[in-house]
């Protein structure tokens, strides 16, 4: 249980980080933070729609994973 453990949480560090690099890779909807980092300024010249949609499958899709680690992890707690 100990190995599992330490596996999903090395997993959780990876997939955390990466979903939080994926999210700032999105194109700004609007004012804001996205503008102070560029977003205003790329806009115009923004990806193309299969880019977006494509980086909206992965973000998604990494998000549930992180999900079920975050419950695997959980429930390995509850268990020991």
């Amino acid at each position: 249980m100990d190995v599992l453990r330490i596996i999903l949480q090395v997993l959780l560090v990876i997939s955390s980080v990466l979903v939080v690099l994926l999210v700032l890779l999105h194109k700004g909807k609007g004012g804001g933070l996205s503008d102070m980092f560029g977003g205003g300024i790329s806009s115009g010249a923004g990806s193309s729609g299969v880019a977006e949609r494509n980086l909206n499958r992965i973000t998604i899709g990494l998000a549930l994973v992180w999900t079920v680690i975050i419950v695997l992890l959980g429930l390995i707690q509850r268990v020991s």
